[in-house]
């Protein structure tokens, strides 16, 4: 009913056939390279290491990445070696990792 009411408006022109195909193959290549980037790229709080920290913990949400570096790594990791609770106890294996398990240990 409505297609009489509005004669023409169900078909495309071949120009705008043209521009919904070439808008749908660049959605499709962008998401393709986002795909890629996502899967392939480094993550840069994956590791601890050359004396940044990085560790994950428990969260109300699911999980809490905590990544410091430098004068931070050093306090964070010191006050880890002098406390026992469980944010210390996963932080000290990720702080010899970073190198500075020997320089904060008592």
């Amino acid at each position: 009913m409505y297609a009489k009411t509005n004669p023409g408006s169900g078909r495309l022109t071949p120009r705008e056939k043209r521009v919904f195909r070439i808008a749908g193959v660049l959605i499709i290549v962008i998401l393709c390279g986002l795909g890629a980037w996502a899967g392939l790229a480094a993550d840069r709080y994956s590791g601890s290491g050359d004396g940044c920290v990085n560790v994950t913990v428990p969260s109300s949400t699911g999980g809490a990445t905590l990544h410091y570096c430098g004068a931070a790594a050093r306090s964070f990791c010191q006050a880890s070696f002098r406390s026992h609770d469980q944010v210390s106890l996963r932080a000290r294996p990720q702080c010899v990792l970073a190198g500075l398990g020997s320089r904060a240990a008592p």
